[in-house]
């Protein structure tokens, strides 16, 4: 898999973002434990802290998450009133603390996306994917992500910092 990378720096903490033609690889070390990482993914009131990029504009409105194999989720973005878009799909994996993977529905052609969590001397080494069934769909998907993303693990990690939790 040929890969293109681009790496954003803020502060102390760096993203890493990688892509070839089907896949988007996104990769950063937090100063937190792995079980605070997964709280705050699994864990509606928490991840609407975080989740969209606040450079956008956007609003996390609504988000429903039944975080289990074979649960759903729903994600509700807008602007105002009148442009709502859902983000929805199913949980096909949840290893508590370690791992979640997840389908995106909302399209035909929508990626399967997984979250790992490796923890190690107190440090969390999250790594995000992405596989989409073509690099046409990840080209659509990739206009605005790859200074998103950063800006998104960026918002994780001032929240992940007000938890107060070791």
């Amino acid at each position: 898999m040929g890969l293109s990378s681009h790496e954003s720096s803020t502060g102390q903490s760096r993203t890493k973002v990688e892509r070839s033609d089907r896949e988007l690889i996104v990769t950063r070390t937090f100063d937190a434990p792995a079980r605070l990482l997964f709280k705050a993914w699994t864990t509606p009131e928490l991840f609407m802290r975080w989740w969209a990029p606040k450079s956008s504009g956007m609003l996390l409105r609504t988000c429903a998450m039944d975080v289990r194999v074979g649960g759903k989720y729903r994600l509700e973005f807008a602007r105002d009133a009148s442009h709502i878009m859902a983000f929805f799909g199913t949980y096909l994996e949840v290893e508590p603390d370690s791992r979640i993977a997840w389908t995106n529905e909302e399209t035909d052609d929508g990626p399967v996306t997984s979250v790992t969590f490796a923890e190690s001397n107190g440090k969390t080494l999250l790594t995000f994917n992405e596989r989409y069934a073509s690099k046409e769909a990840l080209d659509e998907a990739f206009v605005g992500m790859e200074g998103g993303m950063p800006e998104q693990l960026d918002q994780l990690d001032e929240l992940l910092a007000s938890l107060g939790e070791p």
